[in-house]
């Protein structure tokens, strides 16, 4: 299994990649001054790219989501996220903060944000949600998967990284 393989249910045994959820989303380099800048960059990338219904719906879920505790989940990593009953498939964007400082997004560990993953999806589904958040969560500690993505340029280079085959744990 890769790297990027996380088992969801879109079909019976049909199991869903990482590259296959970015499919449904983008992939950002970020110039943002603020979280608040960061999130609408990525909701409004996702909407000009024509993957969501209501942007502002879902740009105002994202927010919602994110007062109630932050997403900064430590070493540089957030991943703000929100269910709305108008979506059937995950979605993610990733956002790869441009600036040296980053962004200050209140984290556990104090320290500035340098990836964003903004995951989406159905609201009817909260095992495969939370595998995902799990996962995410997992290759970040695991994988150093931040270091990596924070030196990618291209889609290219973050499509890569998830095809690669490696070991799971």
């Amino acid at each position: 299994m890769s790297v990027g393989t996380i088992k969801l249910r879109q079909r019976k045994g049909e199991i869903v990649t990482f590259e296959e959820l970015l499919q449904n989303g983008v992939i950002c380099l970020l110039h943002a001054k603020n979280r608040t800048d960061a999130i609408h960059q990525l909701v409004s990338a996702l909407d000009k790219e024509g993957k969501l219904r209501d942007g502002e719906q879902f740009y105002q879920a994202i927010l919602k989501r994110e007062q109630l505790v932050s997403t900064g989940i430590g070493m540089g990593v957030a991943i703000p996220h929100a269910k709305l009953s108008v979506y059937r498939h995950f979605f993610i964007a990733i956002g790869i903060q441009q600036t040296v400082q980053g962004i200050e997004w209140n984290s556990l560990d104090g320290v500035p944000v340098k990836l964003v993953f903004l995951v989406g999806g159905p609201e009817n589904r909260q095992t495969e949600y939370l595998k995902i958040l799990s996962r995410l969560t997992s290759l970040v500690k695991t994988m150093n998967l931040h270091k990596r993505l924070i030196k990618a340029r291209s889609y290219e280079d973050i499509i890569q990284f998830f095809k690669k085959e490696e070991p799971c744990f």
